[in-house]
């Protein structure tokens, strides 16, 4: 499968490495065509390539938002709503407000969603919202935290969800791992939970953990 990945931080190169890795071709995004996804293209050889935004978007069957949350809006916008249109939009954002004095806070929070930003801003992506409860590095490789921990799955669109579950499977994760919280709007809680994550890492040091839902057995 042909993938865009916009965004040339740690986590769009960590997710893009991993889809080479399993032998999709990827191309990655960057606000100019000469940016660092260029240097990542250039040391991941292969099936990997670089340009804009609007590059990237045009590529990939499957195109995943791993922008800084405060600019994906913007990064969708020079990627192109056509070339968006039809497609899954993985969203693995957050909106990390950082500017201010003080405890990092959200962008939008409480009554909205990044992820419904972008949908409403681009209705005719397909857009599903997952990853963005943890690390990069636990992303693409669950095995690295032990244990039964989960990942969670947003969206209107069940067949977009469904696409990003195999995907999501491909990575390593069980299906019975793979919860699917319902409509996108559920992305206001997997966002705000961001601010606990902050607070955990803080707290026990490296970000590699996860979430684990503990049930009473039913009966």
């Amino acid at each position: 499968m042909r993938v865009g990945v916009l965004g040339s931080g740690m986590v769009g190169r960590t997710i893009a490495s991993r889809l080479l890795e399993l032998g999709h071709e990827v191309r990655m995004g960057s606000r100019t065509a000469g940016g660092p996804a260029a240097q990542w293209a250039a040391g991941a050889g292969g099936s990997a390539s670089a340009g804009d935004f609007a590059a990237a978007a045009t590529f990939g069957e499957l195109v995943v938002s791993a922008t800084a949350g405060a600019g994906s809006v913007d990064a969708l916008t020079q990627a192109g709503e056509a070339n968006l249109a039809g497609k899954v939009l993985l969203d693995v954002s957050n909106p990390i407000d950082t500017g201010g004095p003080g405890p990092v806070t959200l962008t939008v929070a409480n009554t909205d969603s990044l992820a419904e930003q972008i949908q409403r801003a681009f209705p005719k992506a397909r857009v599903v919202k997952a990853l963005n409860t943890m690390n990069c590095a636990v992303m693409v490789r669950p095995e690295a935290v032990p244990g039964e921990h989960v990942v969670f799955v947003s969206g209107d669109d069940h067949q977009a969800k469904q696409a990003i579950a195999q995907l999501l499977e491909s990575f390593g994760w069980p299906e019975a791992r793979i919860i699917d919280l319902g409509g996108l709007a559920t992305a206001r809680g997997t966002e705000g939970y961001l601010l606990l994550w902050l607070a955990i890492w803080q707290a026990v040091g490296p970000g590699q953990f996860n979430i684990v839902i503990a049930q009473v057995p039913a009966g």
